[in-house]
This record gives structure tokens, C-alpha cells and sequence, in this order.
């Protein structure tokens, strides 16, 4: 399965997450960053280290699973 991970700063200069399942591919670069600074500007979220401050990462995350039969 795929997910989207938008990483933030916070006051405390410490990384939150944000993981969307299932993101629509390709990814608009334009788009995320848009979205990511109405997050910040919007002060929509809190975290446990104060407000979202700035961006740090945007990035696609694909996890496998194989099952091993015993």
C-alpha cells in the first residue's frame, strides 16, 4: 500500500507526520506544497510541540508485505 507523508517542523523544531492512504499518482508537486502551506497558514493543526512552523518533506512511502508459509 501506498502513502503520502507530509512532514512538518513544529514550535519545538520537531517532526509531525501527517500519512494519507492511497494518494492520487502522479503526485502534483505544485498541489502538495499548496496544500502543506494552508496547513501552516491555517493553523489547522496543533501538536504536542506547539504549531506547524514550516515544511520539511513530502514523499511517497510503499510498504510490501510477503507472507512466509511455515
Amino acid at each position: 500500500m501506498k502513502k503520502l507523508e507530509l512532514k512538518f517542523l513544529n514550535e519545538e523544531e520537531r517532526v509531525v507526520t501527517f500519512s494519507i492512504d492511497h494518494p492520487i499518482e502522479p503526485v502534483n508537486e505544485e498541489d502538495i506544497n499548496a496544500a502543506m502551506d494552508a496547513m501552516i497558514e491555517e493553523n489547522c493543526f496543533f501538536s504536542s510541540g506547539g504549531d506547524l512552523v514550516s515544511k520539511k518533506e513530502a514523499r511517497i512511502v510503499e510498504r510490501n508485505v510477503t507472507s512466509i508459509e511455515l
